[in-house]
């Protein structure tokens, strides 16, 4: 009687996936690039996306100005200067929103369990939706500054001090996009991210020295807006546009921002490897 010996199976080795550097930094780096352009892509195809950071700016610089151009500053080409930094400051904070709300949105719609199938560094996506979002803060500060100079800003800092402010800016709308995108990650849905950042980022923007001088206001509010983040980052945007000055709260706008990321960049990106 004739025995077949069994035919030996060898169990394949499954490669892992690659984790932050398990792919290597420089593919990592290529992978993030290209889901940002994945994200620019998703912009061109929906338009309205844009809404946020190119008509909004021209609505408020206008409707702010010619509302209280002439009560507080007694005309609008006097207001101009007050009103501009604290319009871009504001644009660009709360357009940090979307960051969190688009990756609620695309969790809940599979689109990262589908990238969980490709090759790719698990960070590219978070780190693609961050590097996408830095054109959207370009765009508002550009649009920002040209909408002013039309209505008849002229900025006393030169080019290099608008340039350098709206560096500024978008460094800091960067930053506090990694709180949107920790929510992102954690909330049930895109409509509590966007709640509970318009609950934290609304009384900021308005309870600061964005449309009104603040020694108009009551002592305890006062206090506020002086120690408010959004009060110094605005102060600096407007040392730099009106006077090209650099002051300490370009300084303190920047250490904040570096206070943002060191603390919720972990949080975002653990939080984030649990669900990817």
């Amino acid at each position: 009687m004739t025995t077949i010996a069994p035919v030996p199976t060898q169990t394949p080795r499954i490669a892992p996936r690659p984790g932050i550097g398990g792919a290597g930094l420089a593919a990592t780096v290529r992978q993030s690039f290209t889901m940002a352009y994945r994200g620019l892509v998703k912009v061109r195809r929906t338009p309205e996306q844009l809404f946020d950071v190119t008509l909004m700016p021209i609505v408020f610089t206008v409707m702010f100005t010619y509302i209280f151009g002439g009560a507080i500053a007694g005309d609008v080409a006097s207001y101009l200067p007050v009103i501009i930094p604290g319009i871009l400051v504001q644009t660009n904070i709360t357009s940090s929103i979307v960051t969190g709300v688009q990756l609620r949105e695309d969790m809940d719609k599979g689109v990262f369990d589908r990238f969980k199938s490709l090759p790719i560094a698990r960070i590219a996506p978070l780190a693609g939706a961050l590097l996408a979002d830095t054109v959207r803060y370009a765009i508002a500060t550009a649009i920002t500054f040209t909408v002013g100079i039309i209505m008849g800003l002229r900025p006393e800092g030169g080019a290099a001090a608008i340039v350098l402010a709206g560096l500024l800016v978008i460094v800091v709308a960067w930053s506090i996009s990694w709180i949107f995108a920790y929510f992102g990650v954690i909330a049930r849905t895109a409509s509590s991210v966007s709640g509970i950042a318009n609950l934290v980022l609304f009384p900021l923007t308005f309870l600061s020295n964005a449309f009104v001088p603040t020694d108009t206001l009551p002592g305890w509010l006062r206090w506020f807006t002086e120690v408010n983040p959004i009060s110094h980052l605005i102060t600096a945007v407007r040392e730099l546009i009106n006077h090209g000055a650099v002051t300490g709260d370009l300084w303190i706008s920047l250490l904040g921002a570096a206070v943002v990321v060191a603390v919720f960049a972990p949080l975002t990106v653990r939080a984030y490897m649990r669900k990817a």
